[in-house]
């Protein structure tokens, strides 16, 4: 079997909050939008926004699901994450650099860039 994965999507409370939260994050427009299901086309990758309420559908805001977007450098990351809530410091693991926030509904998602080999936190602070 092959798999892969094509699409994943967040719950939302406030669907016109949320894209206009990744369209200012995402630097794009919302490839499709509907007051239920909103997509993100990420080069093939299928990002949807969910209104879990107009389907009357209970929802638990948690981390068992995190997505994980990448930028091309340290500073691209911190200047993505600026003014947003970090609930995971800015922390090198391995060969990236990588950080969580929170988005405007509440879900959590990381953000990760390549970490030069001799880069540390504390000369870009």
């Amino acid at each position: 079997m092959d798999f892969r994965i094509g699409s994943l999507y967040l719950c939302v409370s406030d669907m016109d909050r949320a894209v206009a939260f990744y369209e200012a994050f995402l630097e794009q427009n919302v490839t499709v939008r509907d007051k239920i299901y909103s997509v993100f086309d990420l080069h093939g990758f299928r990002l949807g926004l969910f209104a879990y309420r107009e389907m009357n559908e209970v929802h638990t805001f948690g981390s068992n699901c995190l997505p994980s977007l990448s930028v091309g450098s340290l500073a691209d990351l911190r200047k993505k994450t600026e003014g947003l809530k970090i609930v995971f410091p800015l922390t090198k693991i391995g060969p990236n650099w990588v950080t969580e926030f929170e988005d405007s509904e509440g879900n959590h998602i990381e953000l990760t860039a390549p970490a030069r080999p001799t880069e540390t936190k504390e000369e870009i602070d």
